[in-house]
């Protein structure tokens, strides 16, 4: 990885290229809460180089993807013709206008992580009593605070070191900031904050471990034990250390 490769993940995160169970597994995940919504308008906010824009195109999903990064906009365009280079802040696109709004580890890397919410509410399809239909439900996943590691590496006397590094999200806030100053972690509160005052409520709010592929491929049986250890963790009071959040809002 070149040090501006290095520089680009630290900013806006390292995108899937490569599908496997993990994100089979996340997949599984967005098309449950979904539901019916699945069959309508789908907004990929932060689609990296397309992956999951593919797959849901792929289960019959009308799918735009978003991406910041004009060159991994191009990348995903090989993928969808639908794809909108633009800030997840500041979103080109009008409003009540998608069933499903998927987010993946994007809002952490965003200036405005709020703002970014706001604008996914707002492009979110309003429930309409007259005819019955249900509002548009937004899934997102990000870094969750109580992982042991910092998964986006840190800065350390103005140099980047990439990698998982232990405890970091630990640390007293600013002392964790300074550290991490590129990538934002987030605590149940912290996500409860995003969306005080929106016109939603909560379908699921939860955290979840993730499927360690590397491990599996370097240690086999061993690796897929500690995976369904982990994952089952998840039903515990235990998935507090968990990867990632997992929250689905509907709109009302």
């Amino acid at each position: 990885m070149t040090e501006r490769d290095m520089q680009k993940a630290a900013l806006r995160g390292e995108p899937s290229y490569v599908w496997r169970d993990g994100q089979q597994r996340r997949l599984d995940m967005i098309v449950y809460a979904a539901g019916d919504r699945l069959r309508g308008l789908v907004l990929e906010n932060g689609c990296g180089v397309g992956m999951y824009v593919e797959k849901l195109t792929g289960l019959g999903s009308h799918v735009i993807g978003l991406e910041y990064d004009l060159e991994r906009a191009v990348e995903a365009r090989v993928k969808s013709d639908k794809i909108i280079n633009a800030a997840g802040e500041f979103i080109p696109l009008p409003s009540s206008t998608f069933d499903l709004i998927l987010s993946h580890e994007v809002i952490e890397h965003v200036q405005d992580d709020r703002a970014a919410i706001l604008e996914m509410i707002r492009l979110l399809r309003s429930p309409d009593p007259v005819s019955g239909k249900v509002g548009g439900r937004a899934v997102i996943f990000c870094p969750n605070l109580g992982y042991p590691f910092e998964t986006h590496g840190v800065f350390w006397k103005g140099k980047y070191f990439f990698g998982n590094k232990l405890f970091i999200n630990y640390l007293p806030r600013t002392l964790r900031n300074k550290l991490a100053p590129h990538v934002r972690v987030y605590s149940k509160r912290d996500m409860q904050k995003l969306f005080e005052g929106l016109p939603v409520k909560f379908i699921e709010r939860t955290i979840i471990f993730g499927a360690y592929d590397n491990i599996i491929a370097r240690f086999g049986p061993l690796g897929k034990f500690l995976r369904m250890v982990l994952q089952f963790l998840e039903t515990t009071p235990l998935k507090w250390f968990g990867l990632s959040h997992f929250w689905v809002v509907e709109k009302i």
